[in-house]
């Protein structure tokens, strides 16, 4: 009964996870970076910090707003809970993500030789 009450008062938006390949994608991607960094409300983090690992970040999250988002949040709480109220790429490494991101960060990207090709 309370998970139809719920499914009814949501919309699932399913977005595209953000590419990170031309100048424009990864603009995008500082920019959404560069807001999220600029929210932060740490007393000792310096604005832009996250900025300069947005190829990281990008890369850790697979360009999912949701993982980036959830891992940005979970970091800063942590760094709130353990004093030093900063994020550092060491504490970005240390958090876990969702299923998904977390298999996007680790699976092998090997390119396939023109040899290796199945037709």
């Amino acid at each position: 009964m309370r998970g139809s009450q719920l499914a009814g008062r949501f919309k699932i938006v399913r977005n595209q996870p953000l590419r990170y390949g031309s100048s424009a994608d990864k603009q995008i991607w500082h920019d959404l970076v560069r807001s999220m960094d600029s929210a932060l409300r740490l007393r000792h983090h310096r604005p832009g910090t996250l900025v300069t690992h947005a190829a990281y970040l990008h890369a850790r999250t697979g360009g999912r707003m949701g993982s980036l988002s959830h891992l940005i949040r979970e970091a800063a709480l942590v760094s709130l809970l353990d004093g030093t109220e900063k994020i550092t790429k060491k504490l970005l490494e240390q958090i876990e993500l969702d299923s998904a991101a977390e298999q996007r960060a680790r699976a092998p990207h090997r390119r396939r030789m023109p040899s290796q090709r199945q037709p």
